[in-house]
């Protein structure tokens, strides 16, 4: 059978790394963002921050919480008939059960945990989009009380601790997709 899986994990989790493996491993990416570029791109806005975050408050004051999953529902479907699917960035309560009445056992999450102190070191150093702590302890507070992004994290049905090392990380990554692909 094939799977949707979903990442998701607090920022600086090591989110983006266990998705580069699946993908790596063959797994169709649909990266939940790209309705955000895509209505920019229809806007013949460029890319900024300030200009992303206007189009995704206008998406979310719909009132459709699950806004993100819908509209990405199509690419999730196309997707299928290639093999199996990594969604990347679905943050919400409301995404997770939009996919999970659509796809049913289909679709499973991981969720990669960290510590929040070394979250917050990682999130400090990384050469893309560095945050100080301040803005880091910030953005977790947002994200849990704005966008539902606790609900998914609690009821994931793989969870992988990323407070290690990288290569042990990615081999717990890989052993998990090669589980998932016998499936």
């Amino acid at each position: 059978m094939k799977k949707i899986l979903a990442v998701v994990g607090m920022c600086g989790s090591g989110k983006s790394s266990a998705t580069e493996i699946f993908v790596e491993a063959g797994w169709n990416r649909v990266y939940f963002g790209d309705v955000t570029f895509d209505e920019l791109r229809r806007r013949g806005q460029d890319f900024s921050e300030a200009n992303a975050r206007v189009v995704r408050e206008e998406f979310r004051a719909s009132g459709d919480k699950a806004i993100y999953a819908r509209l990405n529902k199509d690419k999730i479907d196309e997707a299928l008939t290639r093999g199996n699917v990594l969604v990347e960035s679905m943050y919400s309560w409301s995404e997770y059960k939009f996919l999970k009445e659509t796809y049913g056992d289909m679709f499973e999450v991981l969720c990669v945990v960290c510590n929040a102190g070394i979250r917050h070191e990682r999130l400090s150093t990384r050469t893309y989009r560095p945050q100080t702590y301040e803005e880091s302890r910030s953005r977790d507070f947002s994200e849990i009380e704005n966008i539902e992004k606790g609900g998914p994290i609690g009821i994931a049905d793989y969870y992988i601790v990323n407070n290690g090392d990288r290569e042990t990380f990615d081999k717990q990554v890989r052993e998990l997709e090669k589980q998932l692909s016998k499936k």
